[in-house]
């Protein structure tokens, strides 16, 4: 990853700042996207640029700001002189079962999770064309097998699946699009729906009765980004075997 330039989206913790550190210790500088996580971008910046200064940069934006989205790839391009990995991260994550559905939710799910990844997709293409890059989208296994009570959610994840199908059939053959599907990797941060007893449920249901780490993750991002260079289309599950026994 030497002279490499990823841009990453809600790259300030968990499973965004463990890809950062991995690609990083590979060689690649960062322009690392927060919306409002400011310490922790701050702290991961300082964190990494002292091990490698001036390898990492930070951008602010709120991604439902379509009309911003372009800036991202223009001040990476900027600051970095190019882009070769954009990696779709940030995501919104809460229930929304039947009957308590709000058009908030929907705008607010939907965007994050399926509306920003396509036009920043979109924005991003040329100069990713430019390098023979690649586009790597976090999805969720629940897009395939659809969570109780996460409708909104797991239907913008179904829609980020196919959208990953179609970017790799639209930008080809110089950019490649694949997409990781998680399974339980992190819990969810404030979320009641997630008790010590779900938790344990949900493990137990993982062909290898444990949950994930964001290293797990960071490892299948490395992957797409510098180790394989003849895929493109895919969703790759990184879920213990959750997926397979649901």
């Amino acid at each position: 990853m030497h002279g490499k330039v990823v841009l990453i989206t809600g790259g300030a913790k968990r499973v965004g700042a463990a890809s950062a550190r991995l690609l990083q210790a590979a060689g690649a500088n960062l322009m690392i996207h927060y919306r409002s996580s400011a310490t922790d971008a701050r702290a991961l910046q300082d964190e990494l640029n002292l091990i490698r200064p001036d390898s990492v940069a930070l951008i602010q934006a709120d991604l439902h700001d379509t009309g911003g989205l372009p800036g991202l790839v223009h001040q990476t391009v900027a600051t970095f002189g190019g882009l070769d990995v954009l990696l779709n991260n940030a995501s919104s994550f809460y229930p929304t079962p039947v009957g308590d559905i709000t058009e908030k939710d929907w705008i607010d799910l939907m965007g994050t999770n399926l509306k920003a990844p396509m036009f920043l997709s979109q924005a991003a293409a040329p100069e990713l064309k430019k390098r023979h890059g690649c586009i790597i989208n976090i999805t969720d296994i629940h897009a395939d097998r659809p969570m109780k009570s996460y409708v909104v959610y797991s239907v913008a994840k179904a829609g980020l699946v196919g959208l990953t199908k179609s970017m790799a059939r639209e930008l080809a053959p110089e950019v490649r699009v694949n997409g990781i599907a998680p399974g339980p990797i992190m819990w969810p941060e404030g979320d009641s729906n997630f008790d010590e007893v779900s938790r344990q449920r949900i493990v137990s249901h993982t062909m290898l009765k444990r949950a994930g780490d964001p290293s797990d993750i960071a490892l299948a991002v490395r992957f797409f980004a510098m180790d394989t260079h003849y895929v493109t289309g895919q969703i790759l599950a990184v879920d213990g075997g959750r997926s397979a026994k649901l």
